[in-house]
């Protein structure tokens, strides 16, 4: 016995960039809450160590204040980036979590090549004069 199935079409993969943006902006609605809880609870053992506030109620790792804070604080970078990018704007790092490795704005003058646009060449340098003084000979 032979079983066919006939599906119908459906909508076709968008190949646009931006596609999820309504998912980026479902993540971030639940991230900051994350976010506040992880702060909340980093505020709270911070009390605890000062003896404001009762005993703290998580031990082990997760029992440093730091360790709140520093999730707070990525949760919220997260939810900050995901919102950027559901809205519409481009989904980018901060430079400073971004590692450029390229070369230099500068170049220098002894290896031939040319330095940042709308720099002037400099000018033959005491090796450039001793290598033509050379080749002439």
């Amino acid at each position: 016995m032979i079983v066919r199935l006939k599906l119908g079409k459906g909508r076709p993969v968008r190949q646009a960039q931006g596609k999820n943006r309504h998912l980026a902006l479902a993540c971030a609605a639940l991230l900051v809450p994350a976010a506040l809880m992880a702060y909340v609870m980093g505020v709270w053992r911070l009390a605890s160590d000062l003896g404001v506030t009762g005993e703290f109620a998580v031990g082990g790792l997760l029992s440093h204040w730091q360790i709140w804070i520093a999730a707070g604080a990525g949760l919220h970078l997260a939810a900050s980036l995901l919102n950027r990018y559901g809205r519409g704007g481009e989904f980018h790092w901060p430079s400073a979590l971004s590692f450029r490795v390229s070369k230099p704005d500068h170049a220098d003058p002894r290896s031939g090549e040319p330095g940042p646009p709308g720099s002037l060449p400099s000018g033959p340098g005491p090796t450039d004069s001793a290598a033509k003084s050379a080749q002439a000979s």
